[in-house]
């Protein structure tokens, strides 16, 4: 009888302890199910905005609605990067000094204040600020955090702006301003995994449309001299493009000349991304988030000597943490949602918390997601744009760290310079 009782005993705790068991893995799933997406408005190229802050009819920017999206990984991509932006040999996309008069006239003070604010700056930091300025085209459907000006105030949403859209960029290759209208920009700071991209009959779905491709744009690790854009209609015509200039001051290069991978062994991740920029090639890494900068390179996928085109991806492998680093301690900067390591192509606004209705509320946080992988290389119409750079097209003023192991010291960081990306032979 009292060998009954036990197994009776043991058995109810065992069954209590599976029914525990059950129900957290229940609850945890139940919290992820309801994790709020972030509602995300469409913005289509060449549609005027219903709250602009400068009236679309005066020319102030022009979008091109003929460009297509090129594939990429999609995810986060940081503001430097080789060829994630676009430019053409037209006359400029965005008159930088009209805007620049529309919001230093005193009659205009009330949205010069609005505006200034929603960039975190003062309105006598304004023209400065714009002089800092480089108009580009958008190669990416691309997410951020805009605003629109209502009730004497920026409001902000998320939103979802098509490729050809014409934007000014910061000195860290971050949209600032979008150009028809003059709306401020911000970065988006949701999970580029969990957007609901809200279309209506003014903003409709756009063909080339893919939510694993969108991007959300970070900013570089340091001031940019040169962005390294694609001419969007010429794709194997590369511009160099001065930061703050508008296409006067615009030199070309060969997109198509192949460029050798450094040795970057024993550099730091930071020093590394530089390296591959100057070069004109992409860095991948995760979309959880960015390995630290002071994280040692381990190698390289493809390996260093390899011939690549311009902006295609060399994923970094670096021991130390990053958001998304394995339990061993060793991470590996795959292209953003993807996985391997295969090369792939690819202020003080008000601030609101993620919902699942519509309200182009934004939250708080930093992103965390990213899209899916995308294709190995460059597509064929031109390159693909991803990964860091300090200076693009421009090669540094040192050596990659050829042969260094993974226990040396790195080089120190390259300057920046105004010279094409260096390359080794044509295709």
């Amino acid at each position: 009888m009292a060998f009954r009782v036990f197994v009776h005993r043991s058995g109810t705790a065992v069954i209590r302890r599976i029914t525990v068991l059950l129900v957290l893995v229940l609850a945890i799933g139940a919290c992820d199910r309801g994790t709020p997406l972030f509602l995300v408005k469409a913005v289509a190229a060449g549609v005027p905005s219903l709250a602009p802050f400068f009236d679309e009819n005066q020319g102030l920017g022009r979008d091109d609605t003929q460009v297509t999206a090129e594939r990429a990984p999609g995810g986060l991509q940081q503001g430097d990067t080789p060829g994630l932006y676009g430019g053409s040999e037209q006359p400029t996309v965005c008159d930088v000094v009209r805007l620049k008069k529309f919001l230093t006239d005193p009659a205009n003070d009330r949205k010069a204040q609005a505006w200034a604010t929603a960039l975190s700056i003062t309105t006598a930091e304004i023209p400065g600020y714009l002089d800092r300025l480089t108009p580009v085209l958008l190669r990416h459907d691309t997410l951020v955090k805009n605003h629109d000006y209502k009730k004497g105030k920026a409001t902000p949403f998320n939103a979802l702006l098509q490729t050809g859209i014409a934007i000014l960029v910061d000195e860290q290759g971050l949209p600032a301003v979008k150009c028809s209208c003059g709306n401020p920009l911000r970065p988006f700071d949701g999970d580029t995994n969990r957007i609901n991209v809200e279309f209506d009959d003014r903003n409709e779905a756009w063909k080339g449309y893919q939510k694993s491709s969108v991007v959300a744009v970070r900013p570089a690790t340091r001031k940019v001299e040169r962005l390294a854009l694609v001419d969007v209609h010429e794709p194997d015509r590369g511009i160099s493009r001065p930061v703050g200039t508008t296409g006067e001051k615009d030199t070309a290069f060969d997109t198509r000349e192949r460029r050798a991978v450094p040795d970057l062994a024993g550099a730091t991740f930071g020093q590394a991304s530089r390296e591959l920029a100057a070069k004109g090639l992409a860095v991948a890494f995760e979309g959880g988030g960015l390995p630290p900068d002071g994280a040692r390179v381990t190698a390289s996928d493809p390996p260093a000597g390899t011939e690549l085109r311009f902006g295609e991806y060399v994923t970094l492998h670096v021991a130390g943490g990053s958001s998304g680093g394995s339990s061993d301690g060793t991470t590996t900067s795959t292209p953003p949602g993807g996985s391997g390591s295969s090369p792939s192509t690819g202020g003080p606004s008000p601030s609101t918390t993620p919902t699942p209705t519509p309200s182009g509320s934004t939250p708080s946080g930093p992103s965390s997601g990213s899209g899916s992988a995308g294709p190995s290389g460059p597509s064929g119409s031109g390159p693909s744009g991803s990964g860091p750079s300090s200076s693009a097209p421009g090669p540094t003023g040192g050596p990659p760290s050829s042969g260094t192991s993974s226990t040396a010291p790195p080089a120190p960081d390259p300057p920046t310079s105004s010279s094409p990306p260096a390359t080794t032979k044509s295709p």
